[in-house]
């Protein structure tokens, strides 16, 4: 078994409330000793993207894991 060298790794996320698209389509990997930050304006999904991370929303589509789980 390999380890996977990314704490971080989302792949094509996607969020959508109802008709509203939240997020498209995001994917960005980190590695364990990386820092990281999220930038963007009002309303660029921010905080949906953090809340998925942290699986207090499901994403619509795509995939994100940590630490290899």
């Amino acid at each position: 078994m390999t380890e996977n060298p990314f704490a971080i790794e989302l792949t094509d996320v996607t969020k959508r409330y109802a008709d509203t698209l939240a997020t498209d389509s995001i994917s960005f990997r980190v590695k364990e000793t990386e820092f990281f930050g999220l930038l963007g304006p009002n309303g660029a999904g921010k905080t949906t993207t953090i809340n998925m991370m942290a699986s207090i929303l499901k994403p619509t589509e795509g995939e994100y894991t940590d630490f290899g789980d």
